[in-house]
């Protein structure tokens, strides 16, 4: 599995992705187990499984034998042998001793269950010609590299997975794969899942009874209903725990669900798209993510890549968010000047809503302007003003009360105001981060209680 971990291609698919013209390369995945995760490649050669240290994949089961089982590549399949184990190799709920099995058979040894899966491959197109996609806009080898990809998808059903920094237009580009699929006169649902609480997400998914559960006063749809006959977006995928991916993967598989509560399945018809932040390839190893979830979802995988990477899709972005705002920027030709400079100079750790944050806030505090070159941009990189004129315990404070206020309101937007994630990734306690929060006037204030009335 750390082939596809190292790439840094744009893309990458499975078996069953639109993007043919690939001789395939297949692996034995430990779905579930002791050793979730770990993977070994498939060849004409015999791969023995077993917990003898020099097995091809060991596997640390102690229901698993020194030598329990050997699998290799044959025509039609993969030809599997039981090698005298003691616990036997288990197939569909059969005992087998030697048997040619299809790729994406599960085998039970011991309490591990192993997957034949096949190896991501490198998707290799031609750069789109179009310099956007949806509400997307780039000028970039790699981004167009994205668009070439996402335009095969689009007229396909196939599962998609977008990885990439937040910020980077994960949402705007499963938009747009439904905008310009057969789908796009079905509804579009986004679900964020990271915004959800643990105990309510399968209920968000699938949706619930009345009386399901306490609270739950009426009957309500799930996203997979409400998505049926469109699209569905699960983003930050990576946040769902390990419970809720079992079923989530059932559905998937066999396009039904049951709501909460429920007796009967119903079945949906929803084109699913995936979006992490992290990458989900590395949840695997670390036991956090289900592998057959994961390769159920990334049928094709696309990374978009940061914009620090891809400095030259500044100006035609820049470009393009003056025109919405009524400036005078027809093309990213006009784009240019210190004010470019100024950006080029930033890292973007938000990406796009960073600049697009930076954006709003210079047309906001110059009314009157009407040019790029007359904005005053003030990015997250400019240098923190430090006042010698005052007194040292006062400089010091101006500063303190600067930097908080920034660091602040970066981590909000980053986190396009979940408290709960500002707080894990700040390290703040949420009830303090609260208050820093409302400090800065980034949240209002509650309301005080009136006084009441004397007597």
């Amino acid at each position: 599995m750390g082939d596809e971990a190292q790439s840094s291609t744009v893309a990458t698919v499975h078996e069953g992705a639109p993007l043919g013209g690939r001789t395939a390369r297949y692996q034995l995945v430990v779905i579930e187990g002791a050793d979730m995760g770990r993977a070994a490649r498939l060849g004409p050669e015999e791969l023995v499984v077993g917990s003898e240290p020099g097995c091809g994949l060991v596997l640390r089961d102690d229901h698993v034998s020194r030598q329990h089982l050997g699998i290799r590549a044959v025509e039609g399949g993969f030809l599997v042998r039981d090698l005298g184990s003691t616990n036997g190799v288990i197939h569909a709920g059969t005992r087998l001793s030697e048997a040619t099995l299809p790729v994406g058979a599960t085998l039970k040894v011991g309490r591990s269950f192993l997957r034949v899966q096949p190896l991501p491959e490198p998707v290799e197109v031609a750069p789109s010609q179009a310099r956007r996609f949806g509400e997307l806009f780039a000028e970039s080898l790699a981004m167009r590299e994205v668009f070439a990809v996402l335009e095969l998808c689009a007229a396909s059903d196939c599962t998609v997975l977008l990885e990439g920094e937040t910020g980077t237009g994960k949402e705007l580009a499963a938009r747009a794969l439904h905008d310009a699929s057969p789908r796009r006169r079905g509804p579009f649902v986004a679900l964020d899942c990271a915004a959800l609480p643990e105990g309510l997400i399968e209920s968000e998914l699938f949706g619930h009874l009345r009386g399901a559960f306490t609270g739950a006063q009426s009957d309500r749809k799930g996203a997979f209903l409400r998505a049926s006959g469109g699209t569905l977006l699960l983003d930050e995928l990576d946040s769902v725990p390990l419970q809720v991916q079992a079923r989530l993967l059932r559905a998937l598989e066999e396009r039904r669900i049951r709501p909460l509560g429920a007796d009967e399945e119903r079945e949906v018809d929803v084109r699913v798209v995936a979006a992490a932040r992290r990458s989900l390839l590395a949840r695997v190893a670390e036991g956090s993510f289900r592998p057959d979830l994961y390769y159920r979802l990334s049928v094709v995988r696309v990374v978009i890549p940061p914009l620090r990477d891809r400095r030259e899709d500044l100006a035609p972005i820049v470009a393009e968010l003056l025109r919405r705002r009524g400036l005078e920027a027809e093309s990213a030709a006009a784009i240019a000047g210190p004010n470019l400079e100024r950006l080029f100079a930033h890292d973007w750790p938000g990406n796009v809503r960073e600049l697009r944050n930076v954006i709003d806030r210079a047309v906001t505090l110059a009314p009157a302007a009407r040019r790029f070159e007359e904005l005053r941009l003030a990015t997250g990189g400019d240098a923190l003003a430090v006042r010698s004129d005052l007194p040292y315990a006062e400089a010091k404070a101006a500063l303190l009360a600067t930097f908080e206020g920034r660091y602040l309101r970066d981590l909000h937007a980053r986190c396009e105001g979940n408290l709960s994630r500002a707080a894990r990734e700040s390290g703040i306690d949420r009830k303090h981060l609260r208050a820093l929060l409302r400090r800065q006037g980034i949240l209002a204030a509650p309301e005080e209680p009136a006084e009441p009335d004397p007597d």
